[in-house]
């Protein structure tokens, strides 16, 4: 009798486990130069207080690319990405070769700013000048090198011909800068990026964006309808002369197809209901906006548990 109440004792205590810890999951961002690890952070921070039995926890990664192979890992993740590197997961292409990921997105976030940087002094005045030059394209793990690889390429550029390529995220590349070791660098973020408003408060150093949003019609020809011409304002960073023509490609949030709707639902009701926290760590949340979750605005299917919410918030995806 004592072993048989034991044994069911143990059976209901393991599924309580079970149940507990489907609800830790990690939450892929970005390096900690970026937009990507200061958000993330502040979601994994509202989730794990105002989700019953959820513990939350922000991890660094390279990026886009490495956040989506976790989430095809099939662990409990969730994680931010651009667009153009969650399509490419979806359909089993380019760095996802042979590898597709069932996603399914969550809520649409915020644009994301295709930076080209330079400083005076390098002659880097416009795309063509990246010719002979050394230039850091983003971190292997990054949309960034995905989306840099689609510029230069636009550019008429061959990215292993016509210059000396780096590997680097945005701080390093900063870092890499300022000791003179590169002429340029691609980054994708949001505004500002602290890493490139570190660069452009630097002594003696006068930043350059280098315009390129006439690019766009060649890249989207290419790749599908996810870019849009876009500027960054000058008073983002100190020291731009003017606006900065450049391409933009918005972030959008996602996961497995396997998450349980209920768990899908609660969070993003609770980025919603705690949108002012996470405007608070950083402004780009200003755009986690019900009327910007349209279908039209991600080339992944929403997940139903998201699809849920925003039906009752009157918002339709179609």
């Amino acid at each position: 009798m004592k072993r048989t109440l034991a044994a069911a004792f143990a059976a209901i205590f393991g599924c309580f486990a079970a149940s507990v810890a489907a609800q830790n999951i990690s939450i892929g961002t970005g390096g900690t130069g970026g937009v990507y690890y200061p958000m993330g952070g502040g979601i994994a921070d509202i989730l794990s207080k105002h989700v019953p039995g959820m513990q939350a926890t922000a991890e660094v990664t390279g990026g886009s690319v490495d956040n989506l192979k976790l989430i095809g890992s099939g662990k409990p993740y969730i994680g931010l990405s651009m667009t153009d590197a969650a399509l490419d997961a979806y359909k089993g292409e380019e760095k996802f070769k042979g590898n597709k990921v069932p996603l399914r997105t969550l809520m649409i976030l915020y644009p994301n700013r295709m930076h080209v940087v330079s400083v005076e002094g390098t002659g880097v005045n416009k795309i063509g000048d990246l010719k002979g030059k050394r230039v850091s394209t983003g971190s292997p793990g990054s949309a960034t090198e995905v989306m840099a690889f689609r510029v230069i390429e636009a550019a008429g550029l061959d990215r292993d011909k016509d210059m000396t390529r780096e590997r680097l995220g945005v701080s390093e590349s900063v870092n890499a800068m300022k000791d003179k070791k590169i002429d340029a660098f691609f980054w994708v973020g949001g505004l500002p990026t602290a890493a490139v408003t570190d660069l452009a408060n630097t002594p003696g150093t006068t930043v350059k964006l280098i315009d390129h949003a006439e690019l766009v019609p060649a890249m989207n020809k290419k790749w599908g309808d996810l870019y849009v011409q876009d500027s960054i304002p000058k008073e983002t960073y100190r020291g731009m002369a003017s606006d900065n023509k450049q391409a933009t490609v918005m972030n959008i949030l996602v996961a497995h197809e396997n998450m349980e709707e209920k768990t899908a639902y609660n969070i993003v009701k609770t980025i919603f209901d705690k949108r002012q926290d996470l405007i608070n760590v950083h402004k780009e949340a200003a755009s986690f906006k019900l009327e910007n979750q349209k279908a039209a605005a991600s080339p992944i299917p929403f997940h139903p548990g998201a699809a849920k919410y925003f039906s009752e918030k009157g918002v339709k995806l179609n």
